[in-house]
């Protein structure tokens, strides 16, 4: 019987995020101020203030996410994991929980993060989009038969739920292929731009020059890491895959079926939402799910 703690990443942002976990904790209250000085802007004003609009920046809305849940996990009494795992941008705040990057590293880390997107992003005009009800085999097919446009798997979220990401053009023309296909729905995301794709090798380039200047430990328990689905302890394999992450794709249905392979019965999640709760039970209905935040 193990417990794992599982971390979200974008998209489970909301206008007030953390501000209770601000006014009722002291060490909470430090740790955002610190994060305020770090990044060099209010960042807690938005979270707790701000618009949906607002929280939406992807500058904004990396960090945000990454405060609520390490502030949250940082905040746990007796908080032990055995594993940890991250969704996409969640998996900042899992090295965290297991001590392979320490608060600020990993802040600055997802800043730098978000700034590479943002711009990557504007260099290639790009999306997302959501196929449901579609087997993840044929929705890879699919996506290898456009070959003068980028499109690829890029989340394997839960079984039958899979995020693809590509040029405007290829997701509108897989779109089609998959509804012709029988997909239930596929539908384009309101995303910046196409995330766990090859178009953004570079954001990649800026990120893996900030990550191999930064301190990585060994960790205190394995990471599920996206790219690879399996167990992790060595911080070098670690800096490797977080580097690839960018352009490679989430392997959330095979990360957490890896989990429960190694003993995992009681996932946590922590941080704002409750998306990743709602994904394990797809996954497994059998483990337990419940949510900090």
């Amino acid at each position: 019987m193990k417990h794992a703690y599982v971390f979200p990443g974008q998209g489970s942002q909301f206008p007030g995020m953390g501000k209770n976990l601000y006014e009722t904790n002291e060490k909470a209250k430090a740790l955002f101020e610190q994060a305020n000085d770090i990044l060099g802007f209010r960042i807690s004003d938005i979270m707790f203030e701000g618009t949906e609009e607002q929280l939406k920046q992807t500058n904004v809305t990396q960090p945000a996410v990454f405060l609520h849940s390490v502030i949250a996990f940082l905040c746990l009494e007796d908080a032990t994991p055995d594993m940890v795992a991250g969704h996409s941008l969640g998996e900042f705040s899992a090295l965290v929980a297991n001590k392979v990057l320490s608060f600020e590293d990993a802040l600055r880390l997802v800043a730098i993060r978000a700034n590479a997107m943002q711009k990557a992003c504007e260099l290639n005009p790009s999306t997302m989009a959501a196929v449901l009800a579609l087997d993840d085999a044929k929705v890879e097919e699919i996506c290898a038969s456009i070959t003068d446009e980028v499109v690829v798997a890029a989340n394997y979220n839960c079984p039958g739920q899979l995020v693809i990401s590509g040029s405007i053009k290829g997701i509108d023309i897989a779109c089609e292929k998959m509804k012709a296909a029988g997909a239930k729905r596929a539908l384009v995301l309101p995303v910046g731009g196409a995330f766990h794709s090859p178009l953004m090798l570079p954001a990649q380039e800026e990120l893996q020059q900030a990550i191999e200047a930064t301190a990585f430990n060994n960790p205190v328990c394995p990471v599920y890491q996206n790219v690879v689905a399996r167990a992790v302890l060595d911080h070098m394999e670690i800096k490797q895959n977080l580097i690839a992450q960018l352009t490679g794709a989430v392997r959330w249905t095979q990360s957490v079926q890896a989990m429960i392979a190694d003993g995992a019965t009681h996932f946590t999640e922590v941080g704002p939402g409750k998306v990743l709760q709602g994904l394990v039970a797809k996954i497994d209905k059998t483990v337990a799910t419940d949510g900090v935040n």
